[in-house]
């Protein structure tokens, strides 16, 4: 084999995908059309998920450095009136961030191209294309051409992961169809730099304006992002000539202080490939499925699936795990993905209304159910996002229950020895892991490698694990592979709860200790006496 795996495409998908696989020791050649990373922002946000799934590939405090948090998102009628409000910077869903961040995507890319130079065993080809590939028992032998020459060349694989967007030629290779709707309006997206004084609409807004709904918002560095949805009779040409863009704009930014870096017309997708994957080869991203975009959750769909895909890989690569483990991937991904797609459609379909009367019965109604606690509670604290669980998959006993199946809070803990806390992941290790405060020496690991955490309530002072042995991970029939023997004294790391938050989730959860899986979900857990 040349390579393990072959990432077709280097967008944020594609190279996030092999930085994970980098981290993780495995053998990897991304190939990529272009030959620097894009120069144009077209993807913009992205969630506190997406910067802890950044965290796992060591790269979070330099992407996080390039972006923008913004602290609420209204929902305004067509005079500028909020009738709904997202209060993100009351929103705390436990993994380590705020719950939203814009970014500039050439800056993110260019982090993370420069996050694979740490890897001697991760390479990129650009300026190649994907022409074919034929896939047997053992491996997936890919074509490539080279568009500058036109000179042909082939890579044999273990496994080919398509991360290359809406029109992948890898789906396209294996034959597999997508499935959907497509919206038949256009919309017009703007992205531009202000001057210092420049911006006269400072507040993230859902223009839900009836005759022309849109979406503002100040972005990283300065920058602006507008969309506009394009009218019957309006042409591209036409909305994109500076003398429109300029009219657009100006209700939220002053045109003589914006510089446009982008002016492009798109139309949106809710679409989904038939299946995620042929044999060998996986489907992630844009290559497997697209939504509006009213929920800003696309690019991190695509960040979500390399999360999951990336560590099974990597078991089934080195043996630890079988094949049959990848099939968890479309088992675990899938219904996140369409529960995010289905609510996309839901608020596209507030924002979107094009008629008057129903406009002001919507801003009319949103504003009236509001006087309900609960209702305002679910609206102003996000709490209508899907949550990141797993009904089925790869977890003791195969399906949720309890805690079993939810995405594990990632609060600051302080390691013995340690003067500053830090993020619960960064002590976590890349593999699985074994935490709690019944943790000790003779904990018993799941079968892969595990790190093992004890955890001490807040305020205690840290010391090293005590004598009594814990009760034991899940048994081995659980487990992804054979269970192993006990772990070295010196492979338990002590940390304090600063905050009490793990203390409280143990207790809510009547557990001694949960085994967490690489993407940081919730495998399994130890109940209490």
């Amino acid at each position: 084999m040349d390579t393990d795996v072959v990432v077709v495409g280097c967008g944020p998908v594609g190279a996030l995908t092999a930085n994970l696989l980098g981290i993780r020791g495995v053998r990897t050649v991304v190939v990529e059309r272009s030959t620097a990373p894009h120069g144009q922002p077209r993807a913009f946000s992205c969630d506190d998920e997406a910067l802890r799934i950044y965290q796992q590939a060591g790269l979070r405090d330099e992407v996080a450095a390039d972006m923008y948090p913004p602290p609420l998102v209204e929902y305004v009628s067509g005079d500028g009136r909020p009738f709904a409000t997202i209060a993100l910077d009351e929103v705390d869903f436990g993994l380590g961030s705020e719950p939203l961040h814009f970014f500039d995507q050439p800056r993110l890319e260019a982090s993370l191209r420069g996050g694979l130079e740490r890897f001697e065993h991760v390479s990129l080809r650009t300026g190649v294309e994907l022409t074919g590939l034929d896939q047997d028992a053992d491996g997936v032998t890919v074509f490539l051409r080279a568009l500058d020459n036109g000179a042909v060349s082939s890579l044999r694989a273990r496994y080919v992961l398509g991360c290359d967007g809406a029109r992948s030629a890898t789906r396209a290779a294996v034959g597999i169809a997508l499935s959907g709707t497509s919206y038949a309006e256009p919309w017009l997206a703007i992205s531009g730099d202000v001057e210092p004084g420049g911006v006269r609409q400072p507040t993230t807004r859902f223009v839900c304006d009836w005759r022309r709904p849109a979406f503002v918002s100040p972005g990283a560095f300065g920058t602006h992002r507008l969309e506009f949805m394009l009218r019957a009779a309006e042409t591209p040409e036409e909305m994109t000539r500076p003398e429109t863009v300029a009219r657009l704009v100006a209700p939220y930014v002053d045109p003589d202080r914006f510089t446009v870096t982008r002016a492009v017309a798109y139309t949106f997708h809710h679409l989904a490939a038939r299946q995620w994957r042929a044999g060998r080869v996986f489907l992630l991203g844009d290559a497997a499925h697209q939504m509006p975009p009213f929920l800003g959750q696309g690019l991190c769909s695509g960040l979500r699936d390399a999360a999951n895909l990336s560590w099974k890989l990597a078991m089934a690569l080195d043996g630890t795990a079988g094949d049959d483990l990848l099939d968890t991937y479309e088992a675990e991904r899938r219904p996140h993905t369409a529960a995010m797609a289905a609510m996309s459609v839901r608020l596209g379909r507030v924002f979107l209304v094009r008629n008057r009367v129903l406009a002001f019965l919507r801003d009319a109604t949103l504003r009236a159910v509001q006087a309900v606690p609960r209702v305002r509670r679910l609206i102003r604290h996000f709490e209508f996002k899907p949550a990141p669980v797993l009904d089925k998959g790869a977890l003791a006993g195969g399906t949720r229950r309890g805690p079993i199946g939810t995405m594990f809070p990632q609060p600051l803990v302080l390691p013995v020895g340690a003067t500053e806390p830090v993020r619960l992941d960064d002590v976590l290790g890349t593999g699985f892991a074994v935490i709690g405060p019944s943790v000790t020496a003779t904990t018993r690991r799941p079968g892969p490698p595990a790190t093992l955490i004890r955890v001490l309530p807040p305020g205690t002072t840290p010391t090293a694990p005590e004598a009594p042995t814990a009760p034991e991970a899940p048994a081995a029939a659980d487990s992804p592979a054979a269970a192993e023997g006990p772990a070295a004294a010196e492979d338990a790391l002590t940390v304090v709860d600063v905050d009490g938050v793990l203390t409280a989730w143990f207790a809510k959860h009547r557990a001694e200790l949960a085994v967490l899986r690489p993407d940081r979900f919730v495998y399994a857990t130890t109940l209490t006496a």
